[in-house]
């Protein structure tokens, strides 16, 4: 969710605007390669729908406590726990900043354990495509673009969407450790995820369940049936479901040109 102070920019325009800006000339003790996670974990925090939920995710990747990011920051505990649980609104831009700057300062004082797996991570072998709009496409847009039906949560489709991944569904079930699973998410986890290979859409609807961060929308491609269980924790997470018979080179091609 955008941080507003008045400004009519498009909210994608105006989040990567801001944290560009702030995170690439802030903490001088920071290196290239750290900014640029700075500028991933701070566009997602504001992009995200849920951004106290998004903070927790990147505060749990990095294996640091609500404790140790408080002391970081010299507030008290139940600040960082009140903004987790939306129990107080999103951090302001330079809250915001002040956080991103102390999870990645206290991974550097541990010796860059999680700045070094991240940095030496290629694109993963179960992404096949992956991309951020320049700017946010209604939902509705990209199931006609797809020629998507819709499977579950048709009411759920008011939703905008900031990129899209393709994954091979195998390969993404049985490959990707949880720290893996962030590069689905790309810069924002509002996003579609399209899995092909599918046979009932069951697998990964159940990864999806099964993890913190969920997307805006799933693509099922070409499923033999879609299973009673992947409709129900569809339902449940509140995620718009949907299926495509596109061959996949022009549903890949069809996502770039939007």
């Amino acid at each position: 969710m955008c941080v507003s102070d008045g400004d009519s920019r498009p909210p994608i325009v105006k989040c990567r605007m801001r944290t560009t800006t702030l995170f690439y000339t802030g903490a001088d003790n920071i290196n290239r390669v750290s900014e640029n996670v700075a500028e991933k974990i701070a566009g997602e925090i504001v992009l995200s729908a849920e951004p106290g939920r998004t903070l927790r995710k990147w505060r749990d990747a990095f294996s640091i406590s609500q404790q140790e990011l408080s002391e970081a920051l010299g507030r008290s505990p139940s600040i960082i726990s009140d903004y987790e649980k939306g129990r107080r609104k999103s951090p302001g831009i330079k809250t915001l900043r002040r956080i991103v700057n102390a999870i990645l300062e206290i991974d550097t004082k541990r010796g860059s354990p999680v700045l070094k797996r991240y940095t030496q991570m290629g694109p993963h072998e179960a992404i096949y495509a992956i991309q951020e709009f320049p700017i946010g496409i209604p939902a509705k847009h990209v199931i006609k673009s797809l020629e998507c039906k819709i499977v579950a949560c048709e009411e759920k489709l008011d939703k905008t969407i900031y990129g899209y991944t393709v994954l091979d569904s195998m390969r993404a079930i049985t490959t990707l450790s949880a720290f893996d699973y962030l590069q689905v998410y790309g810069w924002t986890s509002e996003r579609a995820i399209v899995f092909t290979g599918v046979k009932f859409g069951r697998s990964p609807m159940v990864a999806i369940r099964s993890h913190p961060m969920k997307p805006a929308m799933v693509v099922l491609h070409k499923p033999e049936r879609v299973d009673e269980l992947a409709i129900r924790l569809a339902e449940i997470e509140r995620i718009p479901l949907v299926t495509t018979d596109l061959h996949l080179e022009a549903l890949i091609n069809r996502l770039k040109t939007l």
